[in-house]
């Protein structure tokens, strides 16, 4: 067992654009949010840089495509079977653009190779499809497929996918050894809190657990969930790095609890920098959409944190792919 002599700060950012909502909005709902992650994406890439930064992008495969001709080329032939077709994005295509230029809801080649321009950050994957992992109906080989595919585009622009991050939270343990077989050597799990267990489908839907959830962000009824460097769990050949906080976007309505929250993500910060653990914390970029300049006030308090923990504890940050190679 490795001697571990600090503790370790990881971002990853699950880049789904509309394909990771769907299945719950139509882009007229959630519009403001969709298009502005065209500024949200290059703002993230400056602060990352600014304060030293490395960020995970999970990112949704069918985001690679340049235009429609190539996504449908991309698809894989085996499409996810679910017993409800309302989950399947598939059944959407007839209905999105041509291209980045007249869609920018559905495609982000242009986004991606502006991560890919920085050679500092990690692109793992969401799945090609944002698939759902514990729906009724699909299976593995269909999993499988796509996400042969989600690595295959990705090989296009000279990425070799080594994390994924599993839509919704959705994690199969029988589908950890594909993501093995293909080279995948780690995935985001969820915290250990029964709150958080996405496994249970009928907790998960309840009202009660995501107001606790909610009040969660704001207030520790879970603990800091961070995780010693020497516990985190390899699991058919894949680690599981799990997370530690959703970063919540800022609220109109409960901006007089923002300190709150990002004093509770400082707070995990620091009890992981002190115990030489994980603090590994995550969001959308679609969730700074909306309330640009609050959200990225609170995340810049953030990083600010990290190097003031990096100074005195030597506190690092790194992406998932390099957190293995200290496993």
């Amino acid at each position: 067992m490795r001697e571990v002599s600090n503790g370790y700060f990881v971002i990853s950012l699950d880049f789904e654009l509309h394909w990771g909502i769907f299945d719950k909005r139509c882009v007229a709902e959630y519009k403001e949010n969709l298009e502005n992650v065209k500024l949200v994406i290059p703002k993230l890439l400056e602060l990352a840089e600014k304060h030293d930064i490395k960020l995970t992008f999970a990112t949704v495969g069918l985001l690679f495509a340049k235009n429609k001709a190539e996504l449908l080329n991309n698809n894989p032939k085996l499409l996810p079977g679910y017993s409800k077709p309302r989950f399947s994005p598939y059944n959407q295509l007839d209905t999105i653009g041509n291209s980045e230029l007249d869609d920018e809801f559905h495609y982000a080649s242009s986004l991606i190779d502006s991560i890919i321009e920085t050679n500092k950050h990690e692109i793992g994957t969401h799945t090609y499809s944002h698939y759902y992992c514990l729906e009724d109906g699909q299976t593995i080989d269909q999993f499988e497929a796509d996400l042969i595919a989600a690595i295959a585009c990705a090989a296009k622009k000279g990425i070799s996918i080594k994390s994924i991050v599993f839509p919704r939270n959705q994690v199969n343990k029988a589908y950890l050894e594909v993501c093995s077989k293909h080279g995948i050597t780690s995935f985001r799990g969820i915290e250990k809190h029964r709150i958080y267990n996405t496994e249970d489908r009928n907790l998960n839907k309840k009202q009660s657990i995501r107001a606790l959830r909610l009040i969660d962000s704001y207030v520790n009824i879970t603990g800091y969930n961070t995780y010693p460097i020497n516990n985190l769990n390899t699991i058919k050949g894949i680690t599981n790095i799990p997370s530690s906080s959703f970063l919540r976007p800022y609220s109109k309505s409960l901006s007089a609890l923002e300190p709150l929250k990002i004093a509770r993500v400082k707070k995990a910060m620091t009890h992981a920098a002190k115990h030489n653990e994980l603090f590994h914390l995550w969001w959308h970029p679609h969730n700074f959409g909306k309330h640009m300049d609050e959200n990225f006030k609170g995340l810049e308090v953030i990083l600010k944190h990290y190097k003031h923990l990096n100074n005195k504890f030597r506190f690092k940050n790194v992406t998932m792919e390099e957190l293995v190679s200290l496993v």
